[in-house]
């Protein structure tokens, strides 16, 4: 009897740790809060702002996310959580690419990375990408375009798709995760407060 008590004891401490939230180093991961405010208006860090909005709604909308939420959806013809993370990883790199002026290579490869390090590749691109648009001036925005390459053809968009493309569709899409985090019940944390980009 002993023995099958200490059994059940085991089986579920180890079923409690499974279904916690999948662990990350988040102290050093950036997008905790949005620091302070630039020094002025320019384009440049305008569109530093909206990627820093961005990284702050994905750190929160991602933390503490267990496996269940990962493969919740809500219906049968949607994405999983984790299908649409994925999206949103690939989005970053396209966010990042334009603000390093370098092609988005299609198709693209098979992506075999862990959740963990997906979600410290995703808030990596935004802070980079975040960092060196602060550094562009007007010019170099005006000269910036949106890249393709797909083998031996190339082509270009206008740097305005930027805007209404990845970037606000990367905000809708994390308002998705935050909506089904909360279907698989575990919910948003309550401190976040996107308005002021820290917590309460």
């Amino acid at each position: 009897m002993k023995s099958i008590s200490i059994f059940i004891l085991l089986f579920a401490i180890s079923h409690s740790i499974h279904s916690q939230e999948i662990g990350t180093n988040d102290s050093k991961l950036p997008y905790s809060m949005i620091d302070g405010y630039p020094d002025n208006f320019e384009s440049g860090n305008i569109i530093k702002r909206m990627i820093d909005g961005l990284g702050y709604r994905y750190y929160w909308a991602t933390d503490s996310l267990r496996n269940e939420d990962l493969d919740f959806k809500p219906g049968e013809t949607n994405r999983t959580s984790r299908e649409t993370l994925e999206h949103l990883y690939n989005l970053s790199g396209f966010i990042l690419n334009s603000a390093a002026n370098k092609p988005n290579i299609r198709p693209r490869p098979e992506n075999n990375d862990t959740w963990e390090e997906m979600r410290s590749k995703t808030l990596n691109n935004l802070y980079t990408a975040a960092d060196q648009f602060s550094k562009k001036s007007l010019k170099d925005i005006e000269t910036t375009t949106l890249d393709f390459q797909r083998g031996d053809n190339a082509s270009s968009v206008s740097f305005w798709h930027l805007l209404n493309g990845p970037l606000a569709d990367a905000l809708y899409h994390v308002g998705q995760i935050v909506s089904n985090r909360r279907a698989s019940g575990n919910p948003l944390d309550p401190r976040v407060n996107v308005f002021m980009g820290k917590n309460r």
